[in-house]
Parts: C-alpha cells; sequence; structure tokens
C-alpha cells in the first residue's frame, strides 16, 4: 500500500520525506523487451521482474527509497543514464505514483524540467503564458499577475500575440524559459541545468535560474555536470539501478560515484 500526502505551502518549512517508495511501470509487448534485459539492467539501470498476482513483466525504476529532505538542503543526485534520477523528481513531483512505500511533501514543487510540456503552437505566446501556468499549478489570479515580467523578460514583444508556430526555436526557448521561471519554488527539482537559446539571452537567463536556485527552501538537482553539483549542493545521493547506494556530503558522492566508472 502506498500513502502520498501533500501539505499546502509553508513559510516557514518545506521537507521531502520518502519512506521506502518505489515506482513500477508495467511493460506491454514484454517478448520484444526481455530481449534487451541485460540491456536494461546494466546500461539504463532498471530491474525487470513480474508481478506475482498477474505475471505481467514489471519495470522497477525505484526501490525501497528512504530519505528525508529538510529545509535548506541543496541535494545533487548522481548516476548513470537509467538510474533513477529523473523518475524519483518527477515521482517527488506528483507526476508519477508510487507503487510502494510512502511520501510526503511539504511546500510547492517546482519541476525545471519538461518545460514544454503543453506547448500549444497555434496558440499565442500570451494564451501559452496561461496554458503552461495552470500546468505549474497555479492559478489564474496568479498567472496574470506575472504576465508582465515573462513578457518583459522573455523580451518577444508583439510575438507574444503570434502564434508558436512562428517563432524560431530561440524564441520559443526563451518564452517556456520566461514562463517556468517567473515564480519563486520551495521545492526546486532539476533535471539538468536549463540552457536558454540564443546567446543574447544566455547571461540573463543564467543569472535569473541562479537567484531562483538561491531562494529555494530545498534544491534537489540531477545532472552529470559534477562540477556545478560540487558547487551548488552541499549533498550527494547516488542512486544504481533504481537504489539509493550512497548518500552523503557531496563530495564524497562525486568520488564514489566516479569510482564506480
Amino acid at each position: 500500500m502506498t500513502e502520498i500526502e501533500r501539505r499546502a505551502p509553508s513559510t516557514v518549512v518545506s521537507q521531502v520525506q520518502l519512506h521506502n517508495l518505489g515506482v513500477e511501470f508495467p511493460i506491454y509487448q514484454a517478448s520484444a523487451r526481455l530481449l534487451r534485459k541485460t540491456l536494461l539492467q546494466t546500461a539504463v539501470g532498471g530491474f525487470l521482474g513480474k508481478a506475482p498476482e498477474s505475471g505481467r513483466v514489471l519495470l522497477r525504476a525505484l526501490q525501497d527509497v528512504t530519505l528525508n529532505i529538510g529545509s535548506g538542503e541543496r541535494v545533487a543526485l548522481l548516476g548513470h543514464n537509467g538510474a533513477g534520477k529523473t523518475t524519483l523528481l518527477r515521482t517527488i513531483a506528483g507526476i508519477y505514483h508510487p507503487t510502494a512505500g510512502t511520501i510526503a511533501v511539504e511546500g510547492r514543487c517546482m519541476p525545471l524540467f519538461d518545460i514544454g510540456l503543453g506547448l500549444d503552437a497555434e496558440a499565442t505566446g500570451y494564451e501559452n503564458i496561461l496554458i503552461r501556468g495552470l500546468l505549474m499549478g497555479l492559478k489564474r489570479s496568479e498567472i496574470e499577475a506575472r504576465v508582465g515580467d515573462i513578457a518583459d523578460f522573455s523580451e518577444l514583444g508583439d510575438f507574444l500575440d503570434l502564434p508558436i508556430r512562428t517563432y524560431s526555436s530561440g524564441m520559443t526557448l526563451r518564452l517556456l524559459f520566461s514562463i517556468a521561471t517567473s515564480t519563486e519554488a520551495e521545492i526546486l527539482l532539476m533535471d539538468e541545468w536549463i540552457g536558454a537559446g540564443d546567446q543574447d539571452f544566455v547571461s540573463k537567463a543564467d543569472l535569473r535560474l541562479r537567484k531562483l536556485v538561491d531562494s529555494a527552501h530545498i534544491l534537489i538537482f540531477a545532472s552529470h555536470n559534477q562540477i556545478l553539483l560540487e558547487k551548488l549542493c552541499t549533498r550527494g545521493i547516488v542512486l544504481v539501478g533504481g537504489r539509493v547506494v550512497f548518500d552523503g556530503p557531496v563530495g564524497e558522492a562525486v568520488a564514489y560515484y566516479s569510482g564506480q566508472k
């Protein structure tokens, strides 16, 4: 049985508590995928098993994850591709539902990944600000209060009245970045550092993102950039095959992870 608890945002305390957390995905068309069982268990990091009741093949993406993360913590997630980092972030964000264990989150989560989710190429820039804001969990009034800041930061001007399909890739990224970073986070979840497109925008975007990181109560940051992880984080968690194999100071976590390569 799983238990999920999500409390209202707090101005004082934010925390993430996971106990024996597990996440499994059913594998359909299993006969084809079983041919790649070795690949999944090594390069990708998942673990194939069978549900005892139905015999259905399952990919166990997270297994027995127990963590307590409190206000003020800056946590780095390390692991090979498929080790479970993104699955863990998405489960904390509420995108994935755990299939075992318990999760309790106090504070508003801001996931800074999949920032293009819900983008409507036929809608205008302004309309997409509303769409993305709603998907981020903001109220309409909260989004409307931020429209001016988003428009100014994106520097897109009259293009915001045009459909997204008329934008270049750099313009689209400017808009998505401006929306995603328009509100402060209590629990900031990042899967790699966000690049912001064309060169003229990079420095301004980088500064805004660093301010967002600094203001967050909790940062949980998955990346392969070990230098950046050591610069921004104080605690490091290493995942292998969906399990936590190391949890300690970030420098020691980086050394542990490097020793596995």
